[in-house]
């Protein structure tokens, strides 16, 4: 929580010094409008994060169980470390220095630069540097999907629907399915055969740049964009 007070400083400072801004102006308001955008955000790949989940499943003829011992206070615990990563990465790559590269070069090249950082970062926070094949694998779909949250905050003028779209993702993923570094919580999954070959591939392209792409649609097409 710390290095998210620091991080929030630092934000507030850059957008004073060098736009005379404050850090609202990252889209905080109206209150009403902003957390529809967000609930809307966290729904959309809150159920796509939920369909890559169960076609795994599928593809691996593995079953999702409850776990037993899990607790809402457990399940808590989890949201708020989601919901901390997730923050921490939106105000760094999708918070100030977005919003003060727009203003400087143009919203397409700031929304680039974005999704490139983005994608590196991703090299690290994976473990994949080095592994050639991962890193292109991995820098193309966290690429697209920087690219495509950053273009949501273009659009909508706010930090809140990339958020949002960030969050949903993360916590079905880390929370519910148990992917995540905090180990078996909510749903564990029994049984099944490891995925090799083309199925493999196939189910890493339909996390990584199927999902993404259809981000991309709905930011596209059905976000209006805030004059």
């Amino acid at each position: 929580m710390i290095g998210i007070i620091i991080i929030l400083a630092i934000s507030w400072l850059l957008l004073f010094l060098i736009e005379k801004k404050s850090i609202l102006s990252l889209g905080i308001l109206p209150i009403i409008k902003r957390l529809k955008e967000f609930l809307i955000g966290f729904l959309i790949t809150a159920i796509l994060c939920a369909i890559v989940q169960y076609t795994e499943s599928l593809l691996k003829s593995s079953t999702w169980v409850s776990n037993e011992t899990i607790t809402p206070l457990i399940i808590l615990k989890s949201f708020w470390w989601d919901l901390k990563s997730v923050l921490t990465e939106e105000l760094i790559f999708r918070g100030a220095i977005l919003y003060i590269l727009i203003q400087k070069i143009g919203t397409n090249k700031a929304i680039l630069i974005s999704a490139i950082t983005f994608g590196i970062y991703h090299w690290f926070s994976f473990g994949v540097l080095g592994n050639i094949l991962a890193m292109a694998l991995v820098f193309l779909g966290t690429g697209v999907m920087g690219y495509a949250w950053a273009w949501a905050f273009a659009k909508t003028k706010s930090i809140m629907l990339p958020l949002g779209l960030h969050l949903g993702w993360n916590f079905i993923h880390n929370t519910i399915f148990s992917k995540g570094p905090l180990g078996e919580l909510v749903l564990i999954a029994q049984g099944g055969n490891e995925l090799s070959g083309w199925i493999s591939l196939l189910n890493f392209v339909l996390g990584l740049v199927f999902v993404p792409i259809l981000i991309l649609i709905y930011v596209k097409y059905f976000v209006p964009e805030e004059k």
